[in-house]
C-alpha cells in the first residue's frame, strides 16, 4: 500500500477494520494519522466517535474497548493509537487484531523499524490489516520529491528553487512541506515558486547557499567562496557549519567514486551525482581542478574539521572561522 492510495481509499469512504502504519520515515505516518484524525469522520461525527490514544499514555484494555464500541449516530468510528511504538504490553491487541469490528476503523501509528516479524502480532496485522512501511526516501529522490509534493498542491517549483530547499533543509519531509506551506500561503495570485520566493520566504540566499559554496570550490573560485563564507559569518543561522560540512562531504564523496570508474564520460557519470545537472556539471569540475590527491585531501579535511566543528583538537573556534580556514586549506 502507499499513501496515495490509502488516502485516496478514505477520501471515497472505503476502509478496512485494521491499519498497520510504520516506519522510520515519521512525515507519511504523521501525513496519514493526521489525515484519519481530522477527516474520516465529520465534526459531528467525530465528537462522538473518535478516540485518539497515544501510545505512552495508553493501556491495552482501554484501546481494545474503544475498538470494540459500536459508533453511534454514524455508520463508523475511528480508533487512533498514535506513538504506538512507546506502548507498553502492545502485543496485547492481538486479540482485537484477530477478530476486528466491520464498524471501527483502528489505525496503529509505529514509529520505527516495526515489530518483530515473529510475534503473533506481527502475523496478524500482516493477516488481517492494511500495512504501510513508511520508509526514508533515498538522497537521489528528494529533489523530485520536492517537485511532485508541490504539484499536489497546485503549484509548479523550478529546479533551482527545489535544490535550495534540498540542499538546506535535507531530506527532513516535514521541514520542507513545512517551509512549501510557508512560500505557497504568501503567493497570492502566483502558482510557482522560484528561488526569490525561497530567499524572501523560507531565508535562504539565492546567491550565499551551501550549493553555491560547493559549486565556488567545485570551480576553484577562492573569492567567492570566501565571500560566501563571509555571509554565513554575519548570518549565523544560515548555513551553520553542522549543516555545511555534511552537505559538503556528501558531494565530495560522489566526485572521489569517479575516480573508480572507468567510464567518465557525462553520460556514465549522471547517476553519479543523480542526474542533476547542476551537480553533475560541479562534479566534473572537481575531478578535472582537482583530480585524485586533490579531492581525496578535501575528505581529509572535511573529516578534520568535522571533528574541530565539534570541539575536538579545538579550543572553540567559531563554524565560519573553522570553513574559512578549511577551504583556503583546500585552496593551496
Amino acid at each position: 500500500m502507499s499513501v496515495q492510495k490509502i488516502l485516496g481509499d478514505w477520501k471515497k469512504k472505503q476502509y478496512k477494520p485494521v491499519y498497520w502504519i510504520y516506519g522510520e520515515e515519521d512525515y507519511f505516518i504523521d501525513v496519514l494519522a493526521d489525515y484519519a484524525e481530522k477527516n474520516i469522520l465529520n465534526e459531528s461525527e467525530a465528537s462522538f466517535n473518535l478516540t485518539v490514544f497515544y501510545g505512552k499514555d495508553a493501556e491495552w484494555t482501554a484501546v481494545i474497548n474503544a475498538c470494540k464500541r459500536y459508533p453511534m449516530f454514524a455508520e463508523k468510528q475511528v480508533v487512533l493509537l498514535r506513538e504506538a511504538q512507546l506502548m507498553n504490553a502492545i502485543e496485547k491487541l492481538e486479540s482485537y487484531v484477530e477478530e476486528p469490528l466491520g464498524s471501527t476503523i483502528f489505525i496503529i501509528a509505529y514509529k520505527g523499524k516495526g515489530l518483530d516479524k515473529r510475534t503473533k502480532l506481527h502475523k496478524l496485522l500482516e493477516k488481517n490489516a492494511d500495512v504501510f512501511h513508511s520508509q526514508k526516501i533515498r538522497e537521489d529522490k528528494i529533489h523530485d520529491w520536492i517537485i511532485t509534493h508541490v504539484k499536489e498542491k497546485g503549484y509548479a517549483i523550478g529546479s533551482k528553487a527545489a535544490i535550495l530547499l534540498e540542499e538546506h533543509l535535507g531530506n527532513d519531509l516535514s521541514r520542507i512541506d513545512n517551509e512549501i506551506s510557508k512560500i505557497s500561503v504568501n503567493l497570492k495570485e502566483k502558482k510557482s515558486i522560484d528561488e526569490d520566493d525561497v530567499e524572501k520566504y523560507v531565508g535562504i540566499s539565492k546567491e550565499y547557499n551551501i550549493f553555491e559554496l560547493q559549486a565556488a570550490i567545485a570551480f576553484k573560485d577562492l573569492a567567492k567562496a570566501i565571500k560566501i563564507i563571509s555571509y554565513f559569518e554575519s548570518n549565523p543561522k544560515s548555513a551553520p557549519i553542522q549543516l555545511a560540512l555534511p552537505s559538503l562531504y556528501a558531494f565530495f564523496s560522489k566526485v572521489y567514486t569517479v575516480f573508480g570508474l572507468a567510464d567518465r564520460t557525462e553520460s556514465a557519470l549522471k547517476p553519479v551525482f543523480f542526474y542533476n545537472p547542476s551537480a553533475l556539471k560541479q562534479g566534473m569540475a572537481a575531478v578535472k581542478n582537482f583530480g585524485f590527491p586533490g579531492v581525496e585531501k578535501i575528505i581529509l579535511l572535511l573529516n578534520q574539521y568535522n571533528l574541530k566543528s565539534v570541539g575536538i583538537n579545538d579550543g572553540g573556534t567559531e563554524g565560519a572561522s573553522l570553513l574559512r580556514e578549511m577551504v583556503v586549506k583546500i585552496f593551496v
